[in-house]
């Protein structure tokens, strides 16, 4: 996994009479938000000459996606940077060494981006040169707190030409000032920020140097929908977001971001859900290949994520029968499930490398810039997508009766498994007509979403069972085989449970008011 560094700062505009505050006066305004109030805290400053190449394909996907990529020189970290947002005033950033290649940038980072660039060729598109004065905040173990960096840059934009090398465009040059915490709580920037607006300098919120110089690219926003849109219209909207879904959470499950396999298996399955639900308004020997790649790709996703789940779902359960107590003939299931969703995970990035899933990406993007719509697709929302979501919602129904008047047992849980499923689908369908139909179809995902769950958490049970049981059976220590049955029963009282609480579930989802748009 490559080595992630986050950064939080804020970004002021600045002009050339601008005269900046002593860090005194910083250190003064912030006294309440220092993490050892009464330190001792010294000032150190360096000045530094920047320079940068950005690299961006020809058409800016990096830019448009948040994504910025450069190779700098001349500071403490020189090398190549890949910066991902991270939240508000912060980014993620990976770091490589420098290395001798100046303008092929390195194939991890040409592979942590694949998805955005969809394997077009990384160019330089800007340079930019900064003069830069810092300050530092350190207390008085040498700790720096803070770094208040004054630039004054000078930004060029590159373009290709019909010949060999590229067209430098006229400079543009500009004064910010960049506020970063270092090792100190985000309190400390709002104090530093009601200094700096007291100086005259106004954030700049999102600000990047390179942005500036390219434009801030956007991506290109999608129409609104309504009840008398074309029903293709929705599904096609619908699926947009989900491919955008998918390739924002391909950066972040490679970065090791929590729950991004999660998010990642979610839109995946939710766009395979849609182009079954909505197959008529499609061509099926488009789509139906696509569906088989989804699931594929879910199936590896959920692999990562069940390990995942399991692992956490085990240690909460030791915890909670052995609190405050060493359980060390437990600790052994907890290390080998925990093996478990490493090697998953390994698994994954391995996938998402892959010519396959590559080849999924390029399938996925076409299927939204030329979606192949029947003529069914053309006719309005209203009149069309209720019936395809009743379809989904009458598979819940059938389910959930069955499954109530199976014996206790096997059959019983494989069908709670199966109503679950469907359930997931049923929500996923009012979800993805809401932006056209409003309210109604909320307020049915809404419910369809409380049947997943509280099935959702019996089917974890079931799982958590079945692997305990392999465990036990697999350890030679009777105490650590009584432990694991132990923890057995206690799981199969979380299922008695959720199967009581299905009961109140099902019946509220049951209310004819909620299904009265489905025609």
């Amino acid at each position: 996994m490559p080595v992630v560094h986050r950064e939080v700062e804020r970004t002021y505009a600045a002009d050339a009479t601008t005269v900046l505050p002593s860090l005194a006066e910083l250190v003064a305004a912030a006294d309440g938000a220092l993490p050892d109030p009464g330190t001792a805290l010294t000032e150190s400053t360096a000045s530094y000459r920047l320079r940068a190449t950005y690299f961006d394909t020809a058409d800016l996907r990096l830019a448009t996606a948040g994504l910025t990529l450069r190779r700098r020189t001349g500071g403490a970290d020189d090398g190549w940077h890949l910066k991902v947002p991270a939240g508000t005033d912060a980014r993620s950033e990976v770091r490589l060494p420098p290395g001798r290649a100046v303008r092929t940038v390195p194939a991890a980072l040409r592979s942590l981006v694949w998805a955005v660039t969809r394997g077009a060729p990384l160019r330089p598109v800007a340079e930019l040169e900064t003069e830069r004065e810092a300050r530092r905040l350190v207390d008085a173990s040498g700790r720096v707190l803070l770094e208040l960096a004054d630039d004054r840059v000078t930004g060029r934009r590159v373009l290709p030409t019909d010949g060999s090398g590229d067209a430098v465009l006229a400079p543009e040059t500009w004064r910010e000032v960049e506020v970063e915490l270092v090792d100190a709580g985000t309190g400390m920037l709002d104090a530093v920020e009601r200094v700096l607006a007291g100086a005259g300098l106004r954030p700049v919120p999102g600000a990047s140097k390179v942005g500036r110089v390219l434009g801030h690219p956007a991506p290109p926003r999608r129409p609104a929908v309504t009840a008398s849109s074309p029903a293709g219209d929705v599904v096609v909207a619908y699926a947009g977001d989900l491919v955008a879904t998918i390739v924002a959470q391909d950066l972040a499950v490679r970065l090791g971001a929590p729950d991004a396999v999660h998010q990642m298996r979610v839109a995946t399955r939710r766009l395979r859900s849609a182009l079954r639900t909505f197959e008529p308004l499609l061509q099926a020997r488009e789509t139906r290949p696509l569906r088989g790649e989804l699931r594929w790709l879910a199936g590896e996703l959920g692999a990562a994520r069940d390990a995942e789940v399991l692992q956490a779902r085990v240690r909460a359960a030791v915890d909670a029968e052995h609190a405050g107590e060493a359980v060390v003939a437990a600790d052994p299931a907890v290390a080998v499930l925990g093996r478990d969703r490493d090697e998953a995970y390994r698994r994954v990035l391995a996938v998402l490398d892959g010519d396959r899933y590559r080849g999924l990406l390029r399938d996925l993007h076409a299927l939204v810039a030329e979606p192949p719509l029947t003529a069914a697709a053309s006719r309005r929302a209203r009149k069309v997508l209720p019936a395809l979501v009743a379809g989904r919602d009458a598979r819940v129904r059938r389910l959930v009766r069955r499954a109530r008047s199976a014996p206790p047992g096997a059959r019983r849980e494989g069908l709670l498994h199966e109503a679950r499923k469907a359930a997931k689908n049923a929500r996923y369908a009012g979800e993805a007509v809401r932006p056209a139909l409003g309210r109604d179809a909320k307020r049915y995902a809404r419910a369809m979403e409380a049947v997943q769950e509280v099935l959702g958490e019996h089917q974890d049970s079931v799982v958590t069972r079945a692997r305990l049981h392999d465990l036990a059976g697999r350890v030679e220590d009777p105490v650590a085989a009584f432990r694991y049955g132990r923890l057995h029963a206690a799981e199969e009282r979380r299922g008695e449970r959720a199967q009581a609480e299905l009961r109140g579930v099902w019946k509220a989802a049951r209310r004819k008011r909620l299904r009265r748009w489905l025609g």
